[in-house]
């Protein structure tokens, strides 16, 4: 009995491992102004409905930083103050858990009312995950190019620097629920791309990634296509100083491809065992010419 009681005790801090890891629950409702589509409608509702769950669960931070200027014009003297406010959650969106629910309705005015309900894993923010910037480019490979907006036929690269060495993957999720491994590239044989830090990147360019010839992996370049409707689709940068395995992913015509739910477990088991690890979601529109 005392062997299994150390023995339990001794485990004990793996057993806590990830318990920052939580799920939870929100709710949201948009109101469009008759400016947007449905679909845009419902995923506005759904970021709503994300940030009320983190709220709800972890609290919020308000900053309020106050400008002061003083300007002398003849023998007068006027002083201005400028209050800039903002609210920001505590936590961080890991992962959905099952599909949002929605509840659709109409204003007087005809306008269309998304009610979302959502569940998932977040964890609180915390110093511990590495920072990087990312950005999505549209037609151009410098930053001025930054743009989640683009048409049918329109070229797309990814920006990236990192503050610390490290690995990254890039997914794509379609509204289909099914998810894209973009970066490493199709013909690369890792599982991960190494970078340096403090250094650009620009992934999707032959003329500017050269780390793919060197690595052996031909560099593939992207082109957004919605021909008939507009579609939304969401990119996940995930970035850790430390090595990690992407997930195991079916083959496709040309990249490897997995389920939504499938990837939401891998991700959420992932973070937890790696609090290293930093994601940056950036949600992307393609619409046709």
């Amino acid at each position: 009995m005392r062997k299994l009681l150390f023995l339990l005790l001794s485990l004990a801090p793996l057993f806590c491992l990830g318990a920052d890891i939580v799920g939870v629950t929100g709710e949201a409702t948009y109101y469009d102004d008759g400016t947007k589509s449905k679909v845009e409608c419902m995923r506005l509702a759904t970021e709503q409905a994300r940030i009320d769950a983190l709220a709800r669960k972890f609290g919020t931070i308000v900053s309020q930083d106050i400008l002061q200027s003083d300007r002398i014009s003849g023998n007068k003297e006027t002083n201005d103050f400028l209050a800039l406010s903002s609210t920001e959650v505590k936590g961080e969106w890991v992962a959905d858990d099952g599909e949002p629910q929605y509840e659709f309705s109409h204003d007087a005015h005809d306008n269309l009312i998304v009610k979302c309900r959502v569940k998932g894993k977040a964890k609180e923010i915390s110093n511990e995950a590495s920072a990087f910037e990312s950005s999505v480019l549209r037609n151009g490979t410098d930053l001025r190019h930054a743009d989640n907006l683009f048409r049918d036929g329109d070229d797309m690269y990814l920006y990236f620097r990192g503050s610390v060495d490290g690995f990254i993957n890039v997914f794509l999720q379609d509204e289909q629920g099914d998810v894209y491994l973009l970066l490493p590239y199709p013909r690369d044989t890792k599982t991960r791309v190494p970078v340096s830090k403090d250094r650009d990147y620009i992934f999707f360019s032959r003329e500017l990634d050269k780390a793919g010839d060197k690595y052996g992996a031909p560099v593939e370049e992207m082109v957004m296509t919605a021909p008939d409707k507009a579609e939304y689709n969401r990119m996940y940068v995930i970035f850790s100083p430390d090595y990690f395995s992407r997930p195991v992913m079916n083959a496709s015509a040309g990249l490897p491809v997995m389920k939504s739910d499938d990837f939401n477990k891998w991700l959420v088991k992932t973070r937890r065992n790696d609090p290293k690890m930093g994601v940056k979601v950036m949600n992307l529109q393609i619409a046709p010419r």
